[in-house]
């Protein structure tokens, strides 16, 4: 397994521009991780003279770029809209490959609309991937679908994908922490799935509690599973980014390396 850092764990910085991505890439070289997922709400354009340049900045600190991610809605009512939405994730196909990216980070939904039923959300979601999974894989990047809520929030609805979308260029982005209920059951089932893991330092429960998760615990069942990908740290708790990242990411280096 390889340890890496979504830049969506500095969202806040990021947003404000108090950190830029180069200022993110030099931080996880810093950190000794080996590689950056370079989440795409924070790019300050899309050209490829960015594009180049963060790749050179990568390569400078010697970092794997892992993935990068898009936001989409393949939920929406609108068919035209739908459609649009399809055209956006080949883009940012495109994007992936300009970085060097092997995976994008794609959604299942935004949420089912109000008024339609699960099944119809499931079939506009499976058809707008079905859609991209050809561009996608003459391109050579995996869609990386991500356990987020809605039509991914657990592993029975998450395997509907599995299942219907049968390509190599497509698997599951395994987020253990986006569950409220049998987290490392869910995190079993979905591992010989996984092309890529999202590392937070804390989930919820069925009451809203936050508890720690344990990542030994994870490791030793993403091992089982031979899953050898990325684990990105993904932070979103209480305590400010930068030394809870740094202390997590000390964390997961030092648990990988002692169950090698």
């Amino acid at each position: 397994m390889r340890i890496s850092c979504a830049a969506y764990s500095f969202r806040e910085a990021l947003t404000k521009r108090e950190m830029s991505l180069s200022d993110f890439i030099r931080l996880c070289a810093e950190l000794g991780l080996d590689g950056v997922e370079l989440t795409g709400y924070y790019f300050p354009d899309t050209t490829r003279a960015t594009l180049n340049a963060l790749k050179r900045e990568c390569f400078r600190y010697g970092l794997a770029v892992s993935g990068t991610a898009t936001r989409n809605h393949f939920t929406h009512p609108d068919a035209d809209f739908r459609k649009a939405q399809v055209e956006h994730v080949k883009q940012w196909v495109d994007i992936a490959v300009a970085l060097g990216a092997p995976m994008l980070r794609i959604f299942a939904d935004q949420g089912i609309p109000q008024g339609y039923s699960e099944t119809q959300a499931y079939e506009w979601s499976r058809a707008c991937i079905e859609q991209v999974l050809p561009y996608a894989e003459a391109q050579g990047v995996v869609l990386a679908l991500e356990t987020h809520w809605g039509l991914t929030a657990d592993a029975e609805r998450t395997l509907r994908f599995v299942r219907d979308l049968k390509s190599d260029y497509f698997g599951i982005l395994l987020d253990g922490a986006n569950t409220r209920e049998n987290h490392y059951e869910m995190i079993e089932k979905l591992a010989p799935y996984a092309v890529s893991v999202h590392a937070k330092t804390h989930s919820r429960n069925t009451r809203d509690e936050f508890f720690e998760l344990d990542y030994e615990r994870i490791f030793r069942i993403l091992r089982a599973a031979n899953f050898k990908g990325y684990v990105a740290i993904e932070y979103e708790y209480t305590e400010p980014a930068l030394p809870a990242v740094s202390r997590f990411a000390k964390k997961l280096l030092v648990l990988r390396d002692r169950l090698r």
